[in-house]
């Protein structure tokens, strides 16, 4: 209709979220705990247990953030990434884009409560996870749809990108990274390259339950590595480890603890580690890969480290992030 008014469509980014102050850790990791789908126990035993682990763990990870300058940067990093965002889809009509962290700030409820004030006429689901978990994807998703509900949110079309690993704008943004990164790769004594995926580990009960995390995991690593065949920049060899374990409970295998171990062990001298369920620098890669495991990989005998940068707000991957949002049907 002529004159109409354009559609205003809200875009959310939803991620994990992480303590920016040291003394945001503790309450960080109770909410973390607390989600049925990462610990899966009756409410009370839940609430007690992630109390219990978090007073456990809380001083172990003050001190990893303490390494990292005293606080996760990856609030910032989202918001750069909603503002690149929105600033790309702005020729393609009136778009909102918000940022729901699930563990802490900005909550699911401040997104919420941005969208309701705007009033969007049609709603776009957007986890910066590629890969599909129960564990992440769905327990954001199923947040934001409770809050919506509860918040008396207006029945508007809401379509949700559940995943998107093997989307070909995000993998043409992860191959270029790759690309660069081993440009930078030192010579040393000439030996072949060794690419290491790491990927965040997920308990093996879940993929029991029908958590299709690992196979998009296997098959992402499929398609990058036929697309830097392609670009005529494949490395010698490549290999995926799963990171950041916690508890007794089994977990998806190899960890890279034991990659790198073997590694060594094989006389390995030259390795580029790519985090591939992360899109944006936090503890995982700026503590875990960056300091950890590259002194683990330092005392296998393995000299040359590096590590593909997060792709944050690229200009290929917020082209990536783009195309999902306007294809989203």
């Amino acid at each position: 209709m002529p004159g109409a008014a354009a559609a205003r469509i809200g875009v959310v980014l939803f991620n994990l979220g992480g303590p920016e102050a040291l003394d945001e850790v503790r309450p960080f990791l109770v909410n973390l705990f607390s989600d049925p789908d990462v610990i899966n126990v009756p409410g009370p035993l839940r609430r007690a247990l992630a109390w219990w682990i978090a007073k456990r763990r809380a001083p172990i990870a003050r001190g990893y953030y303490e390494q990292i300058g005293g606080g996760s940067p990856l609030r910032r990093l989202t918001a750069e990434q909603a503002a690149a965002l929105e600033k790309s889809l702005a020729p393609h009509g009136v778009h909102k884009v918000v940022v729901a962290m699930r563990y802490w700030k900005p909550f699911t409820e401040d997104a919420v409560d941005e969208l309701l004030a705007y009033r969007p006429d049609r709603l776009v689901l957007l986890p910066l996870y590629p890969q599909y978990s129960f564990a992440t994807t769905r327990s954001s998703l199923d947040h934001f749809r409770r809050v919506w509900a509860a918040r008396s949110g207006p029945e508007v079309p809401i379509v949700t990108i559940s995943q998107w690993y093997d989307h070909p704008g995000y993998l043409a943004a992860m191959a270029e990274r790759i690309t660069a990164t081993l440009a930078q790769m030192p010579a040393g004594d000439g030996s072949p390259v060794h690419l290491v995926y790491s990927a965040h580990g997920i308990p093996l009960s879940l993929i029991k339950k029908g958590d299709p995390y690992q196979r998009h995991i296997e098959e992402e690593v499929k398609l990058l590595t036929a697309r830097l065949n392609e670009w005529n920049r494949a490395p010698d060899r490549v290999h995926l480890g799963y990171q950041s374990r916690v508890g007794p409970t089994k977990w998806l295998e190899p960890s890279m603890e034991s990659v790198l171990h073997g590694l060594g062990q094989a006389g390995v001298r030259r390795m580029l580690v790519v985090p591939i369920s992360f899109v944006s620098d936090h503890s995982e890669t700026l503590y875990e890969i960056d300091i950890l495991y590259r002194d683990l990989a330092r005392a296998a005998g393995i000299p040359v480290f590096l590590r593909m940068g997060s792709l944050n707000d690229s200009p290929s991957f917020i082209r990536a992030l783009t195309d999902l949002v306007l294809t989203a049907r």
